[in-house]
């Protein structure tokens, strides 16, 4: 009897790791993590992918990966962005339009949302009915800090913009200290 029990706590156990699958636990602080090395930021041009499923935004250079950095979104979902006020981040490929500091959220570096990509699925959206035909695209998406103190909503991951990618505060004040306008930057689930 011994054996059975032991048993069957050794698989009830095993099978809470194969599906406890968030990237951190809610009391882990989410870290950033750089290639070995780096002192001097980034070699030659960046690219950066941030992936909605990982919670990641991730910088690559000339060399590959440089950089990966704990994110937030706006939407519990992970959705792709549909309409202004559906609080989702949009996927897709977009470029750093313009990069600035903010009174909110400490450094702002403004994507060129919606692009052409992002008017066609929003027509098509529209066209099926899956929006209201008086619904509006948005814009102002973009990479930015937290609310002063409140690094733990990046370490909780809780997601709570209206569509931004929100880092830590130094994290992001990290990115925007090596990234020049026009970088490219995709977002995927």
């Amino acid at each position: 009897m011994k054996q059975v029990i032991m048993l069957t706590s050794v698989l009830l156990g095993s099978s809470f790791l194969v599906f406890n699958t968030h990237p951190v636990s809610s009391t882990t602080a989410a870290r950033s993590m750089k290639r070995s090395g780096t002192t001097n930021g980034p070699v030659g041009n960046i690219s950066i992918i941030i992936d909605k499923s990982d919670y990641e935004l991730s910088v690559y250079d000339d060399k590959g990966w440089y950089a990966t950095y704990p994110v937030v979104f706006g939407n519990n979902s992970l959705a792709d962005k549909k309409m202004e006020g559906d609080k989702n981040t949009p996927e897709g490929s977009f470029h750093i339009t313009n990069k600035k500091p903010h009174e909110k959220w400490f450094k702002f570096l403004a994507l060129d949302y919606p692009t052409k990509e992002s008017w066609d699925k929003f027509r098509k959206r529209k066209e099926k009915g899956e929006i209201p035909a008086s619904a509006s695209i948005g814009g102002a998406i973009g990479i930015h800090g937290t609310w002063p103190h409140e690094d733990f909503v990046v370490d909780k991951y809780k997601n709570w913009t209206m569509g931004c990618i929100s880092m830590k505060r130094d994290d992001v004040q990290e990115i925007y200290s090596f990234t020049p306008v026009g970088t490219q930057v995709t977002i995927r689930k």
